[in-house]
Formats: structure tokens, sequence, C-alpha cells
């Protein structure tokens, strides 16, 4: 089987595919999986082999993921595989918001030709670089999964007063909040209340310029706002303006355009959230993982277009069926393999949205005609056995 690599994947990923079962390179035709990490897939012609695509990272917007799911191609990412390595730039983009670093660096280093009276200058300079310090100053997390949760945790540490809004937070990840920790149930609060606000949500319809001149105008004038989530979640026109007027007084991004870079107030950082081998590290083992256990398992985890099933097998054949949300289709599943003579020793049903995932659990070979008239079931999309 064949694993084709878009992007250079770190070894410790690569090397978890059994050499006896796997090819793994950037030239193999007909893969079973895709590991990538930027690369572009959306004008790609992906062959009918193709099972998965894991990609290193959080973000799958390089990839067509709802096409994929119309093929029955599981598209797997690795939330919080790069998270520590996110929640430390943001921690410094938090210092930058306040206190000038960066342009105090640049005016010092301008002072090269002034040879024995740079230390006077610099005494007599440094006031126009003065910042506020964070200590008891309010930061609002909007948005508390992986990410959001350890920067809430990390501020909080630090001495600020963290307020958190998320409202599709996970129990699992409320239990990891500090108790200390104000969590709001309306988002308004945040843009009314905080000196200091950043963002950690997905860029979906419900959530692309979501900071744009109404809500600035709800802020603390001064507010300082951090984006390490997705450049689209903010208006960059909206921004300028309120940065221009001083409502907004700081704009730390991890997303710079042309529009933004000659702004000031703007703090450009080239997106360099997940930029540590530690997390490239982590991504590539995670993906590698979750392609090798569905391949191999048929067990789904992080996927951003199926439902997570995933079980021990016990049995000589997993049938795997992946099948749209349609009332009915359940049972002819299982009046498939009835007619067939094959007893279902265990099976796995979960739906997301419009597309489900059925796992069937048989002790005996499935012969092809069965899987045949699985594969002919109305709303059937992909069918395979895995012995």
């Amino acid at each position: 089987m064949n694993i084709l690599t878009l992007n250079k994947i770190a070894a410790c990923g690569t090397d978890l595919f059994d050499k006896a079962k796997y090819t793994v390179g950037d030239a193999v035709e007909e893969p079973v999986g895709i590991l990538v990490r930027s690369a572009a897939m959306h004008d790609m012609e992906l062959p009918e082999s193709v099972l998965a695509i894991g990609r290193a990272g959080a973000g799958t917007n390089n990839i067509p993921v709802d096409a994929c799911a119309e093929k029955g191609i599981v598209v797997f990412n690795t939330p919080g595989a790069n998270a520590n390595a996110v929640k430390e730039l943001v921690l410094c983009g938090l210092l930058l918001a306040s206190r000038k670093v960066v342009s105090g660096i640049e005016w010092a280093k301008s002072l090269k030709p002034e040879g024995d009276a740079v230390a006077k200058l610099v005494e007599k300079g440094k006031g126009q670089f003065v910042g506020p310090e964070i200590l008891g100053k309010k930061l609002g997390v909007i948005g508390l999964g992986a990410i959001g949760g350890m920067v809430a945790n990390a501020a909080d540490a630090l001495g600020m007063q963290v307020y958190g809004y998320d409202p599709y937070m996970s129990v699992q990840a409320a239990w990891g909040l500090n108790p200390s920790i104000h969590q709001v149930s309306d988002m308004n609060e945040i843009f009314t209340t905080c000196d200091y606000i950043s963002l950690h949500v997905p860029c979906l319809d419900s959530t692309k310029g979501m900071i744009n001149a109404e809500t600035i105008g709800m802020m603390k004038t001064g507010v300082r706002i951090l984006n390490f989530a997705r450049g689209e979640l903010v208006n960059n026109a909206d921004m300028i303006a309120a940065l221009e007027t001083g409502k907004v007084a700081r704009y730390v991004t991890d997303f710079p355009n042309a529009d933004l870079l000659d702004v000031v107030g703007v703090v450009p950082l080239p997106h360099l959230g997940a930029s540590t081998p530690e997390s490239e590290d982590n991504c590539a083992v995670m993906a590698s993982k979750e392609l090798i256990d569905y391949i191999e398992n048929g067990n789904i985890v992080n996927s951003v277009n199926y439902p997570s099933v995933a079980g021990p097998r016990s049995t000589v054949t997993r049938v795997c069926v992946m099948h749209r949300n349609l009332p009915g289709l359940i049972s002819q599943i299982s009046g498939v393999m009835s007619d067939n003579g094959i007893n279902v020793e265990s099976m796995l049903n979960r739906s997301r949205k419009e597309y489900a995932y059925s796992v069937l659990d048989v002790d005996a070979v499935v012969p092809q005609e069965a899987l045949t008239a699985l594969s002919a079931i109305e709303g059937v999309i992909r069918v395979r056995a895995i012995v």
C-alpha cells in the first residue's frame, strides 16, 4: 500500500508505517492515504484508491473536505498537536501587544552611528515605547478548545483576569479550565469588558469577519486584539480604521497581508503559530497514527467530514460502510448481511450531519456479492472489508 506525502512530513511520523506493508513517498502512485501539511489540494485529481487524507495540523482549508466526503474519503486533522506551540506564541503576542518591543528594537538599532552617545540617547528616548503591564488586566478568550483553553490557563497564571466564551465547549475542555476563569454566555460581555481579546475559533460562515466595525464599537477604547486563529475572522478595513482612531491600540496577527503591513499599531507575524520542531513532530505522529488506524482497522478519530467511530477488532472481518444519513438505511445494511447468511457480531454507527459511518464486525469472510449488494443500496457511498 502506498502513502503519498505532499509536503515534507517529519520522519517520526512516516516511520510509523510498517515498511513491510507500506511505501511512503512523494512520487508514489495509487495511494491509499495522503499526508499533507499546507499543500493546496483543491485542484488535485484524487485517485480512486485514496481512502483517507491526514492533515498534519488543525486547519483543513487547503483540502476539499466536502468533495472528499462525497467520495467516501475521510479527512483527518490533528487537533491539539500544535496547541502548546501556538499558546506560547500567543503569550508572546500578549507582551508585544502591550510593550512596544519591536519598534523599540528597531529604534535602538538605528542608534548605531551615534557611538558613545547611545546610552544617553536610549535613556532620553525610551519613553516613546512605554506600554502597560498585563498583570491584573482583563483578557477575553473567544474559543476554549485545545489552544484557547491553554491560553486562558496560562494568562490566568500570569495574573490576568480571564474571561472565556465558547458555546460549544466540551465537558473535557471545561474540566481543564482553571476555576478562577470567568466563563461567559454572551460574547458581547467580552467585547464590552476586556482590555485584551484573543481569538481561537475556526473560520466559518458564522465567524468570518466577527471582528468588525460593529463589534469593535462595543469595545473599550485602547483595546488590544490578538488573532492567531484565522485571518478572515477580522475585517481588515474596519481594523485599520479603528487603529487610526485609537479605538484599537494594537492588533497582533499571525496572518499578515499587504493592507496591514504598513499600518501603525499592527504587529504582523509570519504565520509562526505552529512553527516549532516539536509541533511538526507531534502533528506528523498524530496524522500518521490516524491514517494507519483507519486503513487497518476502519477506526475514525478526529475526522472533519465523517463522524468518530472507533472500537477494537475481535472478529475475522470488519465491514466499513460510508453512507448518507438517511432513515431506514441501517436496516437495509443489516438486511443484506442477513440475506447472505452473515451473522453480525457487533455494529457501530454514528452520523455527522448528512453523512454516517457504520462498522460491522463479523466472524466470517464476507463474499464479494454481499459487498456488491451493500454498495448498491441507495445512499451508500463506499464499502470496504478489512480482513
